[in-house]
């Protein structure tokens, strides 16, 4: 689940927290990198409990209305379409989901205030009530409204962010990302899928988890021969002065570009520039992209830099650093 994005965020977060610590070690950061992903898969995990706990408050609220209308003596009966739903159910038998729960705290069954709430925004959807006035659903229809609760309810959810950062500092920046695996998972589920059948897993391989490993060791081990290539395209002030995140940002992305032969510079360049758009000022982007594509145009030329894979231009490319042209935000 922790894919190649998740892991170049990570990497800039833990070291732009290494020097604002000043007394923090390499080692210190590396295991707060490998808990920090840990944390993320945690979050997966959590939220794909969240729509389980949905389903679980929807036949606690259905159950009630049944009660109350056997009171009243109408013998009327609650549609359970809903809490009958054929993915929710394949879901909630998931064994490797029931494992991960009995291994960590109820973290939405504490909670259940707000997940009643977010389960009566369900109800006045649309879709759901397009859902409920059919008598019967297929498979697909029923885990596509999931799909769309997700999306609707879950995704950009001010609430659930604040409960999330109430928790764990790391999930609110990772949670866009997660939600896209939550997503991936969803759509995974077909009629065949049974209890034993595994959700996605923390890593894809080996190789992942290494590649986050020898990249945070490279960025802090080569730090100064990496600020130095930064700081030779900045003639025009002291590299001290370019804003600590784009400092951050390109010190991560060279060592990248410097230890993965086998990652186009491009896509490297490209993966970079979007998280300076992300966590830095708006201008960031543009400086970013400019300077590592003339740092690694030269390193090419110099025959310092070997690529295995075949390069293509950044997306902004076109534009080598030119102080007079390409200003960084400084501090």
């Amino acid at each position: 689940m922790i894919n190649r994005e998740l892991i170049r965020q990570k990497v800039v977060q833990i070291t732009y927290s290494y020097y604002q610590q000043g007394d923090a070690r390499p080692e210190q950061a590396e295991k707060e990198l490998l808990m920090s992903m840990s944390k993320a898969y945690e979050l997966y995990n959590y939220l794909l409990l969240l729509m389980v706990e949905m389903n679980r408050v929807a036949v606690r609220i259905q159950q009630m209305r049944q009660s109350r209308l056997t009171r009243l003596g109408r013998y009327e009966t609650e549609s359970t379409k809903f809490v009958d739903n054929q993915f929710m159910l394949q879901l909630e038998s998931n064994r490797q989901l029931k494992e991960f729960l009995d291994n960590h705290n109820r973290f939405w069954s504490d909670r259940e205030e707000f997940v009643r709430a977010l389960y009566m925004k369900v109800e006045d959807t649309d879709f759901y009530k397009e859902y409920m006035a059919k008598p019967t659903s297929t498979f697909a229809e029923d885990r596509d409204l999931w799909r769309q609760i997700y999306r609707a309810l879950i995704c950009n959810n001010d609430e659930i962010d604040a409960i999330l950062e109430e928790n764990s500092l790391y999930w609110n920046d990772d949670k866009a990302i997660v939600d896209t695996f939550v997503l991936k998972t969803i759509n995974r589920f077909t009629e065949q899928t049974t209890p034993d059948t595994p959700l996605l897993p923390e890593f894809r391989d080996d190789t992942d988890r290494e590649f986050a490993i020898r990249l945070l060791r490279r960025t802090l081990a080569n730090a100064d021969y990496l600020l130095s290539l930064i700081g030779a395209t900045t003639r025009r002030w002291d590299l001290g002065r370019v804003a600590l995140m784009d400092r951050v940002i390109m010190q991560v992305a060279l060592a990248e570009i410097t230890s993965f032969p086998s990652i186009p510079i491009s896509v490297s360049i490209n993966e970079y520039v979007e998280l300076a758009k992300m966590y830095s000022t708006p201008k960031s982007g543009k400086y970013v992209n400019a300077t590592l594509d003339h740092i690694s145009k030269q390193l090419l030329e110099e025959k310092k830099l070997v690529k295995t894979a075949p390069q293509t231009p950044p997306k902004e490319s076109g534009e080598d650093v030119v102080e007079s042209d390409v200003e960084a935000d400084v501090e």
